[in-house]
């Protein structure tokens, strides 16, 4: 005891107070994400529960996802298409050249469906809609909850989840699904005909399209199926999420996107790695 009776206070128990102290920040930081993470999924799957139903999708509804898949689908399919003409330009005629130099050209098929169908493609196609729509989307919804237009749809009558986060959400993955299938058809073309040019004797073009659909199993069918559309729209709720997050200040804008693409990026690395040992162990 102290000088007048009070509790001592030691080295040890001020160390045990700071370490009792960091693992209340950590727990409360696991707490905050998990409660983040469940946010984000409520939110998607509220979306695919009243996706089919033709009610939810009034014209103004239905106007919002044309002007979605315009902006994220159609005018991102030219970027798409360089990156995919590059990548078949590098990775598809490195492929046929080494496996011709060492007789294993049976194995081109399955190598090809394995990089790019299953893993590249996915991959790159979700970074660039990260990057370039969904930014876009949470800056977007960012400015609209600062301008007050989400309470004005409110008192419309306008369900604002109908209108602003259905039609977003469902864009995005039904553009990540077909830009995802422009890369990969790009990417073998483009690969072919360098193959033939540089001389990495890829062939005749029967044979090369027989060796990849030969590769295809119904596995790799699901992959890519999941890995767009699911990813895809998994992007398309956090970057609404976090662009509806903003309060009243201006300077939240930019924090919300900055949100949107590191915790996008996270949930597609996730979800990635989650179907790939679901799908081939």
């Amino acid at each position: 005891m102290d000088g007048v009776g009070g509790p001592r206070y030691t080295p040890r128990a001020a160390e045990a107070a700071a370490s009792m102290s960091v693992l209340g920040n950590i727990g409360a930081g696991w707490v905050e994400n998990g409660r983040m993470w469940r946010h984000f999924f409520a939110l998607l799957w509220g979306v695919l529960r009243i996706t089919p139903w033709p009610r939810y999708w009034p014209r103004t509804t239905r106007n919002v996802l044309a002007r979605q898949l315009l902006f994220t689908g159609v005018e991102a399919s030219r970027f798409i298409a360089l990156i995919a003409f590059f990548v078949g330009l590098s990775i598809v005629v490195q492929f046929q050249y080494w496996l011709t130099k060492f007789g294993q050209t049976q194995y081109l098929g399955p190598v090809l469906v394995m990089t790019v169908v299953r893993e590249l493609g996915p991959l790159l196609v979700n970074f660039i809609i990260i990057g370039r729509s969904g930014t876009a989307m949470a800056i977007e919804l960012g400015n609209m909850k600062l301008a007050g237009e989400v309470r004005a749809l409110d008192a419309q009558g306008l369900d604002p989840f109908t209108y602003l986060i259905l039609p977003r959400v469902v864009g995005a993955a039904l553009s990540v699904f077909c830009l995802t299938i422009i890369f990969i058809v790009v990417a073998f073309c483009s690969g072919y005909i360098s193959g033939t040019l540089f001389g990495a004797n890829p062939g005749r073009p029967l044979l090369f399209v027989e060796s990849i659909f030969g590769a295809l199993q119904q596995a790799d069918v699901l992959n890519l199926l999941i890995k767009t559309l699911l990813c895809g729209a998994m992007t398309g709720a956090i970057c609404c999420a976090e662009g509806l997050s903003v309060g009243t200040a201006s300077t939240e804008v930019p924090q919300a996107a900055t949100r949107a693409v590191v915790r996008s990026t996270a949930a597609l690395f996730i979800i990635s790695a989650l179907v790939s040992l679901a799908t081939y162990l």
